[in-house]
């Protein structure tokens, strides 16, 4: 399993505790932006955020850069949208989304947004809406060079080095190639799969 995936994880699991402590201790009431609602759930799911993070990759299997571009999606929107707190209501109807929109911005063969929506527990339907309500959200605004990559990469190794000493960034710069330029029998593997479950790009 990705390092990224344990990183990624511990990042959001710390920022998701301290938001229910601003939470616990503000007034205010939720966000009157539907689209901001629309990721959140009547009920937490039964699955810690490493657990859906790698049922993620055991399913669709994106190469380690796509969380790191997902994680910049993130914090770019709670950037754009300061009311959005990222809490255990919605962190896996967002991570569903980010890494779905992530992987169709970087990568050239890509699951459907059904398949997507198989393994994020969601209807498809759901899935399509909150993949526009996403882009919305974000002002369209996907675009992330070199060093933006980079600098989150620095920045995700950073905030858990004292915790479990991660180092992701040489280890996702090495992948990157392998997971973003498959070779031709991994693209005929790929395509011949896709066609066995009824998926392709979207």
């Amino acid at each position: 399993m990705p390092s990224v995936i344990s990183v990624l994880a511990s990042l959001l699991e710390r920022t998701m505790a301290r938001n229910e402590r601003i939470t616990r201790k503000c007034t205010q009431t939720l966000s009157k932006d539907a689209r901001i609602r629309a990721f959140e759930c009547h009920e937490t799911l039964d699955m810690t955020t490493q657990a859906f993070l790698e049922r993620i990759y055991r399913y669709v299997r994106v190469a380690p850069p796509i969380y790191v571009v997902a994680y910049i999606y993130i914090d770019r929107l709670c950037q754009i949208n300061p009311e959005f707190r990222i809490t255990t209501f919605n962190v896996h109807r967002l991570l569903i989304t980010t890494i779905m929109v992530a992987s169709k911005f970087v990568e050239d063969m890509n699951y459907r947004n059904s398949y997507f929506a198989r393994v994020g527990g969601l209807m498809t339907k759901e899935m399509n809406e909150l993949e526009v309500d996403f882009l919305f959200l974000m002002g369209f605004k996907l675009h992330v060079n070199v060093s933006i990559f980079d600098s989150y990469c620095r920045h995700l190794e950073r905030e858990v080095s004292i915790g479990g000493g991660y180092h992701i960034e040489r280890t996702l710069w090495s992948m990157c190639s392998k997971g973003m330029k498959a070779n031709d029998s991994e693209k005929r593997d790929f395509k011949q799969l896709t066609h066995v479950i009824g998926c392709s790009s979207h």
